[in-house]
């Protein structure tokens, strides 16, 4: 059971948020209804979790690897269930990718350059230090914005890993995803 209250429609006063949240996200998800209870934190997240999904360099199918990564890593259903019910899928990933992302490591899935990413990313969220040789792979196929888009990625979905389960988020009722 989450840990605080779900708002939603009944805070008129959040409307015009709701709205936005609404527009950008496809609905209200329970996420945004718990960090409603500090509407600044809610804008802050949306403003900042809008940029790194949708305005960087990262192809889509590898945003949601490293999302999907970082879910199974931290044990976190909410964004597991989210990402891989809906987003992975459209962004191209195939179901066996999805599926394979628990053992990455033993699969012939993924390319050399998703598999640097992949390598990044469990680094980062495992032990936090990374070593260099990780950051030399991922240098062969990717340039340093990308770097630095698959890094601040990894870290921002490591902090809606923790905040979800923290908080105790519950994944909405599969009927009532988002397509």
């Amino acid at each position: 059971m989450t840990r605080v209250p779900l708002i939603g429609e009944e805070r008129g006063d959040l409307a015009a948020f709701i709205a936005r949240v609404k527009a950008e996200r496809g609905k209200l998800i329970n996420l945004y209804r718990v960090l409603l209870n500090s509407p600044t934190i809610a804008a802050g997240w949306l403003d900042f979790n809008s940029t790194i999904r949708y305005q960087t360099t990262l192809d889509a199918a590898l945003r949601e690897m490293i999302i999907l990564r970082v879910s199974v890593l931290n044990g976190a259903e909410y964004q597991a269930r989210i990402h891989g019910a809906s987003h992975a899928l459209k962004a191209g990933l195939s179901a066996e990718q999805i599926a394979a992302l628990s053992d990455w490591q033993d699969s012939t899935l993924f390319s050399p350059a998703q598999r640097a990413a992949l390598a990044w990313t469990d680094a980062m969220t495992r032990q936090i230090e990374v070593p260099d040789a990780l950051h030399d792979e991922l240098k062969k196929h990717f340039d340093d914005q990308a770097i630095v888009e698959i890094t601040v990625l990894a870290g921002a979905y490591n902090m809606h890993t923790r905040v979800a389960r923290a908080l105790r988020i519950e994944p909405e009722a599969a009927a009532n995803q988002q397509p």
